[in-house]
């Protein structure tokens, strides 16, 4: 058994089981690390997968920034709907108005996978950020099938997920990529056992969210796994970056040169009155003259910037997330059955205990939920 690339260092952007014909190629999941594995009795060393792989090949173009926004959606409701500023939303329906389609992350059937939206109200599937690692595996081929039919296609995802993209169509004038600007990802797995603790397993959600404005928590339909405005131990790894698979630690598209088209995050640390950050303000930067037209052409509100400011508040455009001390330790525990929580609480007992402290001042009624 060998793998595509280095050992722990796989991105998980599924290319290279994408171009094997022979499906020689599994991913392995530890928690900690994904590896593209390759079964030697299927392989027949083509090495299609070697050629796609991102770890081996430095091919993409990374590009300047060439104009930034800060801004949102000019429709109040698709604002309030989205975890920011509605900026991705509105970029899709600018593609669809033109007769284009988008390709971007949904959660079914338990799995966070990629679909398509060829209509306004499909796009409906893809709001909300997702704190975990997704699989676009498939999707590929049918961003590929739309761009020979000289669609307008929008890719929204990571940027490792641009990069596998890239990577199997290569550049195109009818192609459109956007990344999220990312701290990491963990693995779904370790999700599934944050939330085994409460009797429930991603196959049995329906939906499932992570973020409401600036309150990060996990919830399922309007059920949270903690009061409104309390970190729930699993949004208190992943912004400690406790959970991340090892790939992300040395992420090298966490520079503020970018392989996409456009760039979008939150615009933490607004000059704009409280009033509007409140409400969701997205952050865009783009990287192309097509991207710029696109950010134009769309039904947005846009600001100025201050680029510096931005990239400060925004460190994923500047360096990867750092690897705690703590993580390996986690992970070991992890697999070993130590409850998901009482691990978080070891790591950051402090942080622990503060939120402990606020649910109990929740419940008492000395503070407002949401606060």
């Amino acid at each position: 058994m060998n793998n595509v690339c280095e050992k722990d260092k796989c991105t998980g952007c599924m290319a290279c089981l994408e171009v094997c014909m022979k499906k020689a190629i599994k991913i392995e999941d530890t928690l900690e690390a994904y590896n593209a594995v390759i079964c030697e009795d299927l392989c027949v060393h083509c090495n299609a997968c070697l050629r796609v792989c991102q770890n081996l090949n430095d091919n993409i173009a990374f590009r300047k920034t060439i104009s930034w926004y800060q801004g949102w959606s000019s429709d109040a409701r698709n604002r309030k709907n989205s975890s920011s500023g509605g900026a991705a939303y509105e970029l899709s329906r600018a593609i669809i108005n033109c007769g284009g389609c988008v390709f971007s992350c949904l959660f079914s059937k338990g799995k966070f996978i990629f679909g398509e939206a060829e209509t306004v109200d499909e796009l409906k599937r893809f709001v909300g950020s997702k704190y975990v690692k997704s699989n676009p595996e498939r999707v590929y081929h049918g961003i590929s099938k739309r761009l020979k039919e000289d669609r307008q296609v929008l890719f929204i995802g990571l940027p490792c997920q641009v990069a596998g993209l890239k990577h199997i169509v290569g550049e195109k004038d009818n192609l459109y990529t956007i990344d999220l600007i990312c701290h990491g990802t963990p693995s779904p797995n370790t999700l599934d056992l944050f939330l085994k603790q409460y009797g429930c397993s991603l196959d049995s959600l329906m939906n499932i969210q992570f973020r409401v404005k600036d309150q990060f928590q996990v919830a399922q339909k309007d059920k949270t796994f903690a009061p409104r405005g309390v970190y729930d131990p699993y949004m208190m790894a992943f912004l400690n970056g406790l959970i991340y698979t090892e790939n992300c630690y040395s992420c090298k598209y966490a520079r503020r040169e970018r392989i996409s088209d456009i760039t979008i995050g939150d615009s933490w640390q607004s000059n704009l009155p409280l009033a509007e950050q409140k409400k969701g303000i997205s952050l865009l930067l783009a990287q192309t003259e097509k991207g710029d037209a696109l950010i134009q052409k769309a039904a947005l509100q846009l600001n100025s910037v201050n680029l510096e400011k931005a990239v400060e508040a925004n460190h994923q455009l500047q360096y990867p997330s750092f690897e705690p001390t703590g993580k390996a330790d986690f992970f070991k525990c992890l697999r070993e059955g130590k409850k998901f929580n009482m691990l978080v609480k070891k790591n950051y007992p402090k942080q622990y205990m503060r939120q402990r402290i606020k649910t109990i001042f929740i419940r008492l009624g000395i503070i407002r939920e949401g606060i």
